[in-house]
């Protein structure tokens, strides 16, 4: 996991081939301009999910991890807290991982909670279990989604 603030982005473009390309759209786009959905900037390789979301409480957010898909998780138009654990400290699985969505839920929680900041970013890579969304009332998000390869 990596948090951060959106004008150190370049020092991690290193981790991986195609975070050049999503920092750089993150920063040239006016997403004030745009409605909510998928912005597709390299097929299923490299998309992004521009969300609105209804904040939740630390015990109705969700657990999760993705085994496809490193998530580059930035809060928009508020704060927002969000938990994590190391994926191989997790034991309880809400149901089996499913592939289509590449999506495991988990009935743990997690044992950190970090307060993303807007202008902030956050990498989850899959060994990473997340528990977004945590925060109050509706607002918006930016969710990357980087093929591990």
């Amino acid at each position: 996991m990596v948090l951060d603030s959106l004008q150190n982005a370049s020092f991690y473009e290193k981790l991986h081939p195609a975070f050049k390309q999503a920092f750089d759209y993150i920063k040239n786009t006016d997403f004030t301009k745009l409605q909510p959905g998928i912005i597709e900037l390299n097929g299923k390789d490299l998309f992004i999910n521009f969300a609105k979301i209804t904040g939740k409480s630390k015990t109705e957010a969700k657990m999760e991890t993705h085994n496809e898909y490193i998530d580059i998780q930035i809060p928009f138009s508020s704060d927002e807290i969000m938990g994590y654990i190391p994926s191989c400290e997790l034991t309880s699985p809400m149901a089996p991982y499913n592939a289509e969505k590449d999506i495991t839920f988990f009935e743990d929680k997690a044992t950190t909670f970090i307060d993303v900041k807007m202008g902030q970013f956050v990498i989850f890579f899959p060994e990473d279990g997340h528990q977004p969304g945590i925060g109050e009332g509706t607002y918006m998000k930016i969710i990357v989604k980087i093929k591990v390869k």
